[in-house]
C-alpha cells in the first residue's frame, strides 16, 4: 500500500519524501540577490529612459521656438541693422538672433546688398551650448 501512496502523491511532496527538508539559507540569499540585481537593472533602465524623454522634450520645444522666431522674422520688415523683434521667451529659454549681410554679387562694398543670413539659437537653462540652431535667409523685396 505504501507504493501506491507514493505513486499517487503530489509532486511537491516528493522532496520531503526523499529526505530533503526544503530551501536552506544560502539558496534563499542567492535568490534574493538575483531578484535585487534584476530590480536594480530595471530601475536604471527606467531612469535612463526618463532622462532621454526629458531631453527629447527640451529639443522639440527648442525647435518649435526657433521655427516660430524665424517665421516672425520673415514677417517683419527688412532691417539693414538686423534688429528684429523677438517673440516672447518662455521661462527658462533664451532666444538669440544673429545676422550676417551677404554680398551675392561679389562687389565687396561692405554695404548691405539686401540679403541676410539669419541664425536663430534657442537655449534651455544655463547650458553654454544651444539646444537648437536654425539658419535662414531674409531678403529685401524690390532690390
Amino acid at each position: 500500500m505504501t507504493k501506491s501512496r507514493h505513486r499517487w502523491s503530489f509532486p511537491s511532496f516528493r522532496s520531503a519524501l526523499n529526505g530533503e527538508q526544503g530551501f536552506n539559507l544560502v539558496e534563499v540569499l542567492i535568490a534574493l540577490a538575483l531578484l535585487a540585481a534584476v530590480a536594480g537593472v530595471f530601475l536604471v533602465a527606467v531612469s535612463t529612459s526618463s532622462k532621454a524623454v526629458m531631453v527629447g522634450q527640451d529639443q522639440v520645444s527648442a525647435e518649435g521656438l526657433a521655427k516660430s522666431q524665424m517665421e516672425s522674422i520673415k514677417q517683419q520688415n527688412y532691417s539693414v541693422t538686423g534688429q528684429y523683434t523677438k517673440i516672447t521667451e518662455p521661462a527658462g529659454y533664451h532666444i538669440g538672433i544673429a545676422f550676417v549681410p551677404l554680398d551675392p554679387q561679389g562687389l565687396h562694398t561692405g554695404a548691405d546688398e539686401g540679403l541676410q543670413k539669419i541664425t536663430v539659437t534657442v537655449t534651455h537653462g544655463t547650458k553654454p551650448k544651444p539646444d537648437f540652431t536654425l539658419e535662414g535667409y531674409k531678403y529685401k523685396i524690390g532690390q
